[in-house]
């Protein structure tokens, strides 16, 4: 749950609740004793020190790694579901859309979650309910994509999903593998930027589309 989903934007005073407060918390430590000791690594009475709390109280709120994994890609759906709601409202929604994957790799790099991500990919390999979790939030955001691509050539959903659906998977992968690279990778600038001219190359079949629709 992302704690700041709960803020009514016509009232910004309104408090959020205590308990999406630690909730948002619990997370964040999650977030920093799997990049510690990684997602196998990382136990659950880990997990609960890294809280503050006892294991006891920890699973009252998460009973299980994956659990908490369904959490942390809720987090992240709520920012990408605002994200592609933001797109969808430009003047120019594919400009908007080349900007904001941009932005996405560089948050990536600089909150060093590749490597969380990296393990849970690994993990969903291994993990049948993590493989579950995982494979949805893919489905979802390969969603989004096909309707910011079928907002932008002014066709239907199901037609966009049979002409794009390949090439959002394709850009799903190739933000999600640049993602994954350690930090300190000497090449890792020319990688972002190869993979940002991959993916413009792959939105011109989009964009001509568009111009002869």
């Amino acid at each position: 749950m992302n704690v700041h989903s709960q803020i009514d934007p016509m009232n910004q005073s309104k408090e959020i609740p205590l308990a999406d407060q630690r909730t948002a918390e619990i997370l964040e430590s999650a977030r920093a004793a799997f990049s510690e000791k990684g997602f196998d690594g990382a136990s659950m009475q880990d997990l609960a020190r890294k809280a503050g709390m006892s294991v006891g109280n920890f699973y009252r709120y998460f009973p299980s790694k994956a659990a908490i994994v369904s959490a942390l890609i809720a987090q992240n759906m709520v920012e990408m579901e605002q994200d592609f709601a933001a797109i969808l409202e430009e003047d120019d929604p594919l400009a908007a859309f080349r900007s904001k994957i941009a932005a996405r790799i560089e948050e990536a790099r600089c909150r060093a979650e590749g490597q969380l991500w990296a393990e849970i990919t690994a993990a969903s390999l291994r993990k049948p309910e993590i493989c579950e979790v995982a494979c949805k939030m893919e489905d979802e955001i390969i969603g989004h994509l096909v309707r910011v691509f079928a907002h932008i050539t002014q066709c239907g959903t199901d037609e966009a999903y049979s002409l794009w659906s390949t090439h959002a998977r394709l850009i799903v992968m190739l933000v999600k593998s640049c993602a994954m690279q350690r930090p300190n990778l000497p090449e890792l600038a020319n990688l972002e930027t190869l993979v940002l001219r991959t993916i413009d190359r792959t939105l011109e079949d989009i964009s001509l589309l568009a111009v002869k629709g």
